[in-house]
């Protein structure tokens, strides 16, 4: 061998960038479509449609709730020391106060304007007639929700009882509390600002890594929801299910779009581009405080300042639920009503608007909508056995509420920003990318 000739030691390894060789990366939105794909298919393969294979139901049911598990395992403190840091961040942001103002004011116009929306459709169409459904088919909740449950449960009675039965209001009433005591304490609470910060980052690294598992959650999930509930289920509650995906979808690519293009003038395109990784996680897990550090991610692509985000977002994804609290009781409550033979008028429509509007804060951010639903019929006095017909129904439909919920939250801090003049216009034109594609992302720092 010449002392010119390569030896083997230099000749780069197979598979290498050198050797002309790479895996190709596959885009995260095709890994969840693939989750889609196969997880109904192996759900009508498992299901009353197909073989009835009971392991393969079985396995598929585990594979869904570990993974919804490992996202509300770091709910309770992700929620805490999220709202505490961004309270305490809303000091380094000009005009915070009439930021936060901003934000709630535009939470309650979307939420009203989606709320109408909801009972357009629920009045054109009459979901709860035709379907077979009878007074006897309902059961009454196990967890009902009044106002007077709503006023009083804000306040914890130990600091324990909220992180072990995951009671997501109380937990942000703590953390508002402290955030608020942080900020009156001032520098003599600097320890306690940065351990939260600290523990914050872990929570958000921890849940990223279980955010990557998506495809595979979806499989889990989607498959069991197939294997379970096949069509005929769908088909009795059709209009029903319908009336919910028609109106989410109308507030999603209707709304929204126009708000962004007339308010905030900016392209509608462009935001979604940005927050479609954030909405087709939130339709897989059913979770918006689940789907946070996503959504912060993605908002802050959209050139919204950080600080900014880290206040609006976690505040907007346990208050802002265009799609549970707002679409899905409106329809309910007609579907419910017309169920049990109940007359409501433009008395009780001005009701289910309010109780939209301001109780919103009910749904928590938590995948179902039971609390706001039980919510709404005791403020309307319709039987709490309304609830019980559409439980079986509720996943499916709860996939289109939660991404709803999800694409109103990464918006708000949008038009906000953009009226206020704080958004960054270059960054939003150019957010495509998605977070997770990206391996140099990073989770998201409060």
């Amino acid at each position: 061998m010449s002392a010119n000739s390569p030896s083997v030691s230099d000749q780069p390894p197979v598979g290498s960038p050198r050797s002309g060789f790479r895996i190709p990366k596959v885009p995260f939105w095709v890994q969840i479509v693939a989750g889609l794909v196969l997880g109904g298919l192996l759900g009508w393969i498992a299901g009353p449609n197909g073989q009835d294979v009971g392991w393969l139901v079985t396995t598929l049911d585990k594979i869904g709730s570990i993974f919804i598990q490992l996202l509300k395992l770091a709910v309770a403190p992700l929620v805490f020391f999220a709202i505490l840091v961004s309270i305490t961040n809303l000091r380094k942001v000009n005009n915070a106060a009439r930021l936060a103002t901003r934000t709630l004011l535009w939470f309650m116009i979307t939420s009203l304007i989606a709320v109408v929306i909801g009972l357009v459709i629920g009045l054109l169409t009459n979901p709860g007639a035709g379907t077979g459904l009878t007074p006897k088919d309902g059961k009454l909740p196990e967890h009902k929700g009044s106002w007077i449950d709503f006023l009083t449960g804000i306040v914890p009675t130990d600091i324990i009882t909220p992180f072990t039965e995951l009671n997501v209001l109380q937990i942000v009433f703590m953390a508002a509390v402290a955030g608020v005591a942080v900020l009156k304490i001032g520098d003599a609470a600097q320890p306690i600002l940065t351990l939260s910060e600290s523990v914050l980052k872990l929570l958000q690294t921890a849940l990223w890594w279980v955010i990557k598992l998506s495809p595979l959650g979806t499989v889990g999930l989607i498959g069991y929801a197939v294997a379970t509930y096949g069509w005929n289920l769908i088909s009795k509650y059709g209009t029903f299910t319908a009336d919910i995906y028609i109106g989410c979808a109308l507030v999603m690519f209707g709304v929204y779009p126009l708000l962004l293009a007339f308010v905030a003038k900016l392209n509608p395109v462009q935001f979604f581009k940005g927050a479609w990784p954030a909405i087709q996680l939130a339709f897989i897990s059913r979770s918006s405080v689940g789907t946070m550090p996503l959504t912060q991610k993605v908002t802050e692509r959209l050139g919204v300042p950080k600080d900014y985000t880290s206040f609006a977002v976690p505040f907007g994804a346990t208050t802002k639920m265009d799609g549970c609290a707002a679409i899905y009781p409106s329809i309910a409550a007609i579907f419910v009503a017309q169920i049990f033979d109940v007359q409501m008028g433009i008395k009780e429509y001005i009701l289910i608007a309010f109780v939209s509007v301001v109780g919103s804060a009910a749904t928590a951010g938590l995948t179902g909508a039971t609390v706001m639903l039980t919510l709404t019929l005791s403020t309307l006095g319709l039987p709490m056995e309304g609830v019980g017909l559409l439980l079986a129904i509720d996943p499916i439909l709860d996939m289109m509420r939660t991404a709803t919920n999800v694409a109103g939250q990464a918006l708000i801090p949008v038009i906000v920003a953009a009226r206020e003049k704080i958004l960054d216009k270059e960054a939003y034109d150019s957010a495509s990318a998605s977070p997770v594609d990206d391996a140099r992302v990073v989770p998201v720092a409060a």
